[in-house]
């Protein structure tokens, strides 16, 4: 969808205004229609024009994804209206705010040779439009379509929550939020018009400090979770909404007039990952932003005839925009076990398809495309004061463009079925398979093999503990150690005994409580002939060297080796040192792989 036809552009069309100049092989601005270029092609679609009648919600709705998460508009708490007056003004003609640029009336992207031409482009584009913004406020003196777009953004000002800002050189944490709100044209009849729009669809993007590599969280809507006090800013002043226990993480949003403030918050105390910003996104961004990429494309393994979503695709391959892009998104009937969780998981597909289209050639060389993306993305967006403006965004963007799609990985909240519940209707979080992923992410270990490199100490110490873990190890049934607490927290003996017999499959394990003294490093003690053993056991522990101890005699019979948790215990599963290990249970979704649903 591009300015003209939302009737916001005064007079001018971005896609008709930017040309190829075959000399240069650059885009160029052309304000004077005079210079006869023809204006270049709409983005299409082959979406279905007739939905058919809406369906009624499941009684907890059906919620908005966060699409690329380029977030939702004006309907959220404590909102701040479009910036009014800024850009081309309404009923003014764009060109009597600001004269054209002088002769020829144009600033140049600068020209990049051969492949790399694009390879600098390949955003993280999750936001729905961040390489459009990067092209747009790269490219050239657009400057009446930038302030322009720069007048479409929404902001909320989160009262201090998250990490103050992203920094380059620093990992970047941004929570992608999408609103269960049936904004925009046609959105009333799914489901709740009525919504007060909570966090229906959730994912926390951490981006590695070295931009190698990227993992995408989802956290389910119905997870039960306690929800802190929350600072919200009102017209009236800043005041804080108590928090509460055993809630749906949903509510973190939109319930008792909970802002993103709140939602960034409760992922914190659940991840131990600090929030940078947040972006929203509704109902209508999923169309728009599908539409103007000219589709995204899917794959379902067998007939799909969804009447709630309504959704209706034919097995294989389809290239989806507009309402079949949300019904896509949206089913929860279609797929798996018909379940959230299955839903998030043909979320993730769509947001892994929408990635590589939005990096392709098509999109990277189509002006059209690349307008009618940011003009969606802009006026989908809802983002906090931090980044509310096109030089914000456009910074953001660059940095997390450096991340290649092969290392993104989509992966979800490790989660238990609430044993409170005789009906199955939320999910606890398994701590368990929980904390290593936690561990991974706040130490910028990606979930795919990515290579990285080494400082000099960082290779000696992998040096040191591969010479001594060199050699036979025994077999987990094999294994006998016993498990003290030495300075971990409370109940960590426990939780590592769980850990060893239920995930690693030592069985000949026991828990003895507290150690006689505290220790700040865990160590590992063992026999000479329990060499193999131990070997064993520092490789599931991701123990250093330093922490290996032998004896000097032999076990005797039964004896088990001695293992004391220390002070750098950080939980059961998650290594003492080194890249932690998720259970394989844990579900994954790389972004440049396309995955049928099924």
């Amino acid at each position: 969808m591009d300015a003209h036809s939302r009737g916001q552009a005064d007079d001018i069309d971005p896609a008709d205004q930017w040309v190829l100049n075959p000399d240069t092989g650059n885009y160029e601005l052309r304000l004077d229609h005079s210079t006869g270029q023809s204006p270049a092609p709409r983005a299409t679609t082959d979406a279905r024009t007739d939905p058919g009648p809406a369906a009624p919600a499941t009684p907890t709705g059906d919620a908005a994804p966060a699409a690329d998460a380029a977030p939702p508009r004006a309907d959220v708490p404590g909102q701040r209206s479009r910036r009014a007056g800024k850009g081309p003004g309404k009923g003014q003609g764009a060109n009597q705010q600001e004269p054209p640029p002088t002769a020829p009336g144009r600033r140049k992207r600068k020209a990049v040779k051969g492949k790399k031409k694009s390879g600098k482009k390949k955003a993280l584009l999750w936001t729905g439009g961040a390489l459009a913004l990067v092209l747009v406020a790269g490219s050239a003196g657009g400057y009446l379509y930038y302030r322009h777009l720069n007048g479409n953004i929404a902001t909320i000002d989160v009262a201090g929550a998250g990490s103050g800002g992203f920094k380059k050189g620093e990992a970047v944490n941004i929570l992608l939020i999408g609103t269960d709100k049936r904004t925009g044209a046609g959105n009333e009849g799914y489901g709740d018009a009525g919504s007060i729009g909570h966090a229906d669809t959730n994912l926390l993007f951490h981006v590695s400090k070295d931009r190698t590599n990227a993992t995408v969280l989802s956290i389910p809507r119905d997870l039960i979770t306690d929800i802190p006090d929350c600072e919200t800013k009102t017209e009236d002043g800043t005041k804080v909404i108590p928090g509460a226990t055993q809630q749906r993480f949903n509510n973190s949003l939109g319930q008792d007039d909970r802002d993103p403030g709140c939602t960034m918050r409760t992922t914190t105390e659940i991840t131990g990952l600090e929030i940078d910003h947040f972006m929203m996104a509704d109902f209508n961004a999923v169309k728009t932003l599908s539409t103007a990429v000219g589709g995204v494309e899917v794959c379902v393994d067998k007939d799909v005839d969804d009447k709630q979503s309504r959704l209706k695709l034919s097995k294989g391959t389809h290239k989806i925009s507009g309402e079949d892009a949300l019904a896509f998104v949206r089913t929860r009937h279609a797929f798996g076990n018909e379940s959230d969780l299955s839903r998030i998981q043909t979320q993730q597909q769509f947001l892994g398809s929408m990635i590589r289209e939005m990096k392709s050639g098509d999109t990277l060389t189509s002006p059209s495309k690349l307008f009618s993306l940011a003009e969606a993305a802009t006026k989908a967006l809802t983002v906090d004061t931090g980044i509310g403006s096109i030089d914000k965004l456009s910074e953001l963007a660059k940095e997390l463009a450096k991340v290649p799609a092969k290392n993104i990985t989509f992966t979800t909240l490790p989660v238990l079925d609430n044993p409170a519940e005789t009906v199955k209707a939320t999910v606890i979080l398994n701590e368990q398979e929980a904390k290593p992923l936690f561990s991974m992410m706040q130490n910028d270990v990606s979930l795919t093999e990515v290579k990285k490199k080494e400082s000099a100490k960082e290779a000696a110490a992998k040096k040191e503990q591969a010479a001594l873990l060199k050699g036979t190890k025994a077999a987990p049934a094999d294994v006998r150690v016993d498990v003290f607490n030495g300075g971990g927290p409370q109940g960590s003996a426990q939780e590592t005994l769980n850990w060893l017999q239920n995930t690693e499959g030592v069985l000949k394990s026991s828990n003895k409580g507290n150690a006689p003294g505290n220790v700040a490093k865990t160590t590992l003690e063992y026999a000479p002939n329990q060499a193999d053993q131990a070997r064993a056991l520092a490789a599931m522990l991701g123990l250093p060297a330093a922490g290996m101890k032998p004896g000097t005699e032999d076990a005797v019979g039964l004896e088990a080796m001695k293992l004391t948790l220390g002070k750098d215990f950080k939980g059961a599963g998650v290594p003492i040192t080194g890249a932690a290990k998720v259970s394989s249970n844990v579900q994954k979704v790389e972004a440049d792989k396309q995955v049928c649903a099924k």
